[in-house]
């Protein structure tokens, strides 16, 4: 009880206590990151190899499967590995155990993948090795469109301009835009011409690769000045490529508008977009790691008037995917949940009670749980998410059972009995101190078995289990001496005369 003890002889310290607590809590939630599930930390990286033309049954034989068998006997603490192979790309997913580091499994993946490029098709490049994480999902999705403006230049700014500049945003990545036509310099080749002059599809690629150079060549010092020497031997112009010598035959040239076209075109468009029946442009800005939903989508959105400042007054950005209303919504509807359940318990405790003093301070007891539970939460590097709010709001019914209890019965040996003030709050902490407790720790010990769960469902509830637990912990702490207040309040008793009544009780 000395707990109680502590409240009677210093109560204004369990009030800086109070309100400590509520600006460290209100200070959390602003702070801490939210979205609209938890963190799933799965150790998964994944591997992506590129090489054009390759059918997927070449590519699963001769490119995936042998970089499977050497990741499966190189790489430490590999738990399975997953691949897919299709034309021109494959990807290897490698789950690792639980205890691995990620970073000490991304640079061994790394290593190898460099180490067995001689073994691969000539020409291939390393591979892209991306750490694999379940919360990085689409957030917010940009549509470009306007009148007046190509294929080419929707994808050309989406690319090289406003996906840079929203890439800035701490949290947010970029992949390249969906849609619209990726400019190219095109070579179509006539293959009438090309086997009229003995050449072939080869012959062209080795002129244009011999014949199109930028290589250094170092300064030269004049006199008192030194120059920079260029050798810059690729063409600047269309008219150029196009008049660029192939070969030399029978005492002529052949060149390049000879036997193929060489213009200014476009890559194979491989996907079209279309919003409301015109075709477009798509952005996804996707969240990475552990960054707040609500605040990436907010600074991407106040990036938007300052990226079309600097674009064609014709062109368009407008967003039609935002996660963050769903966030918003879900939040809110939670949030919505536990303060209804708040009101009804308040509501039940005037109507049993018959004091609205005992009512409000039972119901200031609710939000400093909660909020001591987010506090511990979010040092513990958890974000506030639907399953952390969904577990303070299935805790608030059982939060006010702790203070409700405590303070009836201070209210009943009151009444019962002729004790003094600071002896009856004494008695009556002292016969509910440890079935409060042990109630709070059948509530708590259900919540044990979550710590046994492994994978995504792991991440998942664990948020749910802790916000209960703190939640509670916090409540049957503040049981307490909570109930000192509530009788020094109900009689008008002030702080002197509970000490000096609490002196005069009999020692337990």
């Amino acid at each position: 009880m000395w707990l109680v003890r502590v409240a009677l002889s210093r109560p204004y310290t369990f009030v800086i206590i109070s309100l400590l607590l509520l600006i460290l809590g209100v200070t959390s939630i602003v702070t801490t990151p939210t979205d609209i599930l938890p963190d799933i930390n799965i150790p998964i990286v994944s591997v992506i190899w590129t090489y054009n033309g390759l059918d997927a049954d070449d590519m699963s034989k001769r490119i995936v499967g042998i970089c499977e068998r050497a990741m499966s006997t190189t790489v430490n603490n590999v738990e399975h590995i997953e691949s897919q192979s299709f034309s021109g790309v494959g990807v290897i997913k490698i789950y690792f155990q639980p205890s691995v580091q990620i970073d000490l499994a991304i640079a061994q993946v790394t290593a190898l993948s460099q180490s067995i490029l001689r073994q691969l098709p000539p020409g291939i490049l390393p591979p892209q090795i991306l750490k694999y994480d379940a919360s990085s999902v689409p957030i917010v999705q940009l549509s470009l469109g306007g009148k007046g403006i190509s294929q080419e230049q929707l994808y050309d700014l989406g690319q090289n301009y406003i996906r840079g500049q929203v890439a800035t945003v701490e949290g947010a990545s970029v992949p390249l835009p969906y849609g619209g036509q990726q400019r190219a310099i095109m070579v179509d080749a006539e293959p009438t011409q090309l086997a009229a002059r003995h050449l072939t599809e080869s012959d062209i690629s080795a002129a244009l690769n011999a014949q199109n150079l930028i290589a250094p060549s170092g300064t030269e010092k004049i006199g008192d000045r030194e120059y920079i020497i260029g050798s810059n031997s690729s063409p600047t112009s269309l008219d150029e490529l196009n008049n660029m010598p192939i070969r030399a035959a029978d005492g002529s040239v052949i060149t390049m508008k000879d036997v193929a076209w060489i213009h200014d075109g476009n890559m194979p468009q491989t996907s079209l977009v279309k919003v409301n029946g015109t075709a477009g442009a798509l952005l996804t800005v996707i969240k990475n790691g552990n960054f707040s939903t609500l605040t990436i989508v907010s600074q991407v959105k106040a990036h938007l008037p300052r990226i079309k400042a600097a674009l064609p007054k014709s062109m368009t950005i407008t967003p039609i995917f935002d996660q963050s209303v769903i966030v918003r919504e879900s939040v809110l509807d939670v949030v919505q949940e536990a303060t209804t359940a708040a009101g009804l318990t308040a509501l039940m405790i005037l109507v049993f009670l018959g004091s609205w003093r005992s009512t409000l301070i039972v119901c200031v007891s609710i939000p400093l749980a909660i909020l001591f539970s987010l506090l511990v939460l979010s040092t513990l590097g958890y974000t506030i998410n639907v399953m952390s709010l969904g577990g303070l709001a299935l805790a608030v019914g059982i939060l006010v059972d702790d203070a409700t209890v405590e303070i009836e019965n201070t209210h009943r040996n009151l009444g019962e009995s002729n004790l003094p003030l600071g002896a009856a709050i004494l008695h009556s902490a002292q016969q509910v101190a440890i079935p409060a407790m042990v109630s709070t720790m059948c509530i708590c010990i259900v919540f044990v078995p979550v710590t046994l769960l492994s994978g995504a469902a792991k991440f998942i509830f664990t948020p749910l289990a802790l916000a209960v637990v703190f939640a509670m912990v916090a409540s049957y702490l503040r049981s307490l001496p909570r109930s000192v207040c509530r009788s020094g309040d109900e009689h008008g008793t002030p702080s002197g005369r509970s000490r000096r009544m609490e002196r005069n009780s009999p020692r337990e």
